[in-house]
């Protein structure tokens, strides 16, 4: 019999040898690597967090795997918050090796007395451990942890697992570490709390989602009581600090961030690249305090316009000498409710209206043209399809004969369609394209002469980079989010000359080239010089304001997402006011300085009405000039008399084009005879250009002579009969011995 038990002892003894080496040998397999560093830059960032030039957090993402945004190193976490985690976690945290065998004793002993699990025992370094590596809740995984646990304190000193756990620790809705809980609860830092939101941060931890205290604030009074009243046995805390946690309140208010930006956010995080971020941030060029001032100024202004029905609007700022982006705002939404917010209105395309004028009338005189060019601001049609289009200034006056300067300042409709006949649709397309304005999409035979209006759709970031493309003296650059990269030059290729470009912001500064419209002493006229266009779309669906100063550039959008029109919103009356308000948040506490003026342009008197060297009795005016396009002729009109008996250049004159064209007739252009009223009296206007010198015009219909005219006639009124028709005019012009032939234009009168 002995020999039988000292054999069964023997195989009890190999077995359990075989089932301890056996686990040995299990555990090492199911033993886990630990990170070279606790620290946070070490750890995996799926999305980084995007902060403004100041380091001001502009978003706030929880998608990461861990709190890489909000890690506060130790010695910044409040004394009561460090020794109450510990109290309340791991009392004996800096005793044991990562295991608290006396802890887990007693967790057995009161597990088995309830037949139920009442108790952990699981150490900081434990829960480290399972931050680190999550595993199934077994019996074998908490084997495992507590040899992980002493590997863990061997590999890294207390500090470091400390600071780890409370910069990780999970609580509710996704948040990691007592940084962001005391965010999402109290919306302040760590050392704003009181010393009862402090405890409740250690109380939360046993059970976040359990312990929610926007549903029920009371829910922690007695743990966190519970929890003041050990900290004052055991020294932590005074008499009186007790009482303070046991009177203060708990000031609950819901985390939200600084600023709004979310649509700046959602361009920067569509555009940048992994070598743009820093580990877990992005910083940007944005200035979250100027963009809260201006969000208050845009919500205000479309408060004061909702009569005006006007739903949205949005606002750019940038530093146009360094190209950088200060604010990306946008306000309102859309008659259905919030879902217009998720439109950004900075880069949705829009109809421009009158704010590409100033880029048509640069291309015009980087071809010839000057400030002094005159043109005739009269009515004009021009074909469309089978019809005529005809165009109109917005106040529906015309002033005839007026320079460049003036019909610029003024922004008048016909002058620029003059304009691109000038510089033709295909120029001024390309030109807009060099511009960066991408949205341009379709064939200038699409947009034809209307471009020069505001035909076709740009967005707010496209036109405010374009302006500040004029403010940096025809250099072209994108507006960055980023900053130069490692201080490096950025390319600017020259779009237009310095010289014309200086040109263009002088007249857009310039008040009395603005008064025919706009009048004296108007809102567009700023206290620091100030470049500023207006323009407003059809039907009033959009409103604009541009302006650009020594340092900055601004651009103003209003109107509705949806797209209806507006109650007679126009680009001064909305965004011009807005405008005076944003520049004069960007100017205070600065040095006024003034729009930089090309040292090459020649200043010159000149004619106000004809535009020539001033003769006896014009009225006079100081112009600039590109070198060498300085006027040579000197006035010699009347100017007792009407202020039309100057002939302005014409945009066929001026081209130095060799053909002379009907503008009406039009090829394909069908007419009705009026049954109202007896054919012989129907006459319909055949029509050549203004402005020429016409010496003498024959009038040719189907081959037929039809009339002729006399010097300054440009129009012939012809009796109508039904039919097609072929029609064309043989033009002699002044200072010339043989005609000029119109081309043919085919037409039809029912």
């Amino acid at each position: 019999m002995a020999e039988k038990r000292i054999k069964r002892l023997g195989l009890l003894g190999l077995a359990v040898a075989l089932g301890m080496a056996l686990a040995a040998w299990k555990t090492s397999l199911d033993m886990l690597p630990f990170p070279q560093s606790l620290r946070s830059e070490t750890l995996r960032v799926t999305q980084p967090r995007i902060l403004d030039r100041h380091d001001i957090p502009l978003s706030i993402t929880y998608v990461n795997p861990w709190n890489s945004h909000d890690w506060i190193p130790l010695h910044r976490i409040p004394a009561l918050l460090r020794q109450a985690f510990i109290l309340s976690e791991d009392k004996r945290f800096f005793r044991h090796d990562g295991v608290d065998w006396v802890a887990r004793c007693h967790a057995i002993v009161q597990n088995l007395a309830a037949r139920r699990v009442v108790r952990g025992a699981s150490t900081l370094s434990e829960q480290v451990v399972r931050m680190l590596h999550p595993r199934p809740r077994t019996l074998w995984s908490r084997w495992v942890e507590g040899f992980e646990a002493r590997a863990l304190e061997a590999r890294f000193s207390k500090a470091e697992i400390l600071e780890f756990y409370l910069s990780q620790v999970p609580y509710a809705r996704q948040r990691r570490g007592v940084a962001q809980a005391a965010r999402l609860y109290f919306d302040r830092d760590l050392h704003l709390l009181n010393e009862r939101e402090t405890l409740a941060l250690a109380v939360l931890v046993r059970s976040p989602s359990r312990l929610d205290l926007f549903r029920t604030p009371s829910a922690l009074d007695e743990s966190i009581d519970g929890l003041a009243q050990r900290l004052h046995q055991a020294g932590t805390i005074s008499s009186r600090g007790l009482q303070l946690v046991l009177s203060s309140p708990l000031q609950l208010q819901t985390g939200r961030l600084p600023v709004m930006a979310a649509h700046y956010v959602r361009h920067v995080l569509a555009r940048a690249v992994p070598a743009d971020s820093d580990g877990a941030i992005r910083r940007t060029t944005l200035d979250a305090t100027l963009q809260g001032k201006l969000q208050n100024i845009l919500d205000s202004a479309l408060r004061d316009l909702s009569e005006q029905d006007a739903t949205s609007g949005a606002i750019l700022v940038a530093d146009h000498q360094s190209s950088e982006i200060l604010a990306w705002v946008n306000g309102g939404g859309t008659r259905q409710g919030p879902a217009g917010s998720w439109f950004d209105a900075v880069t949705l395309p829009r109809q421009p209206g009158s704010t590409l004028k100033p880029f048509l009338y640069a291309l015009a005189m980087e071809k010839g043209w000057t400030p002094a060019t005159i043109l005739d601001d009269s009515p004009l049609s021009e074909p469309l399809r089978s019809g005529m289009h005809v165009f109109r200034n917005y106040s529906r006056i015309h002033h005839g004969p007026l320079r460049l300067r003036e019909a610029l300042g003024n922004s008048l409709n016909i002058p620029a369609v003059r304009a691109i006949q000038f510089t033709g649709a295909r120029a001024f397309l390309q030109r807009l394209r060099e511009l960066g304005f991408a949205s341009l999409v379709q064939s200038h035979d699409h947009y034809g002469h209307g471009l020069a209006l505001g035909d076709g759709e740009v967005s707010l970031l496209e036109l405010t980079q374009a302006y500040a493309c004029l403010a940096r003296g025809g250099r072209f650059h994108p507006l960055i989010w980023n900053g130069a990269a490692d201080g490096e030059p950025r390319p600017s290729p020259r779009v237009m000359s310095q010289e014309v470009a200086s040109l263009v912001a002088h007249i857009l500064a310039d008040p009395q080239a603005r008064r025919l419209e706009f009048g004296e002493g108007h809102l567009l006229s700023l206290p620091v010089e100030t470049a500023v266009k207006t323009g407003t779309s059809s039907d009033h669906r959009d409103a604009w304001a541009v302006g650009f100063s020594h340092r900055h550039v601004v651009g103003i959008w209003m109107g509705n997402l949806d797209r209806t029109p507006t109650r007679g919103l126009t680009g001064t009356t909305g965004p011009g006011l807005v405008l005076r308000a944003v520049f004069r948040e960007l100017n205070e506490g600065t040095v006024p300085g003034s729009l930089p003026l090309s040292p090459r342009l020649a200043r010159q008197a000149i004619c106000q009405k004809s535009g020539r060297l001033p003769g006896p009795g014009c009225p006079r005016a100081d112009e600039l000039f590109v070198p060498g396009s300085e006027p040579r002729e000197r006035c010699e009109l009347n100017h007792g008399g009407a202020r039309a008996a100057f002939s302005p250049v014409s945009a066929i004159a001026a081209s130095s084009l060799p053909v002379v064209q009907l503008l009406q007739p039009t090829g394909g252009l069908e007419l009705a005879m009026d049954p109202r009223v007896p054919d012989d009296l129907e006459v319909f206007p055949l029509v050549l250009p203004r402005g020429l010198p016409y010496m003498r015009v024959v009038w040719l219909m189907d081959g037929v002579l039809a009339g002729v005219t006399g010097t300054g006639v440009h129009r012939w009124d012809w009796s109508m009969r039904k039919g097609t028709h072929k029609v064309l005019a043989r033009v002699w012009l002044g200072g010339s011995v043989d005609p000029v032939e119109t081309p043919p234009v085919t037409f039809v009168v029912r």
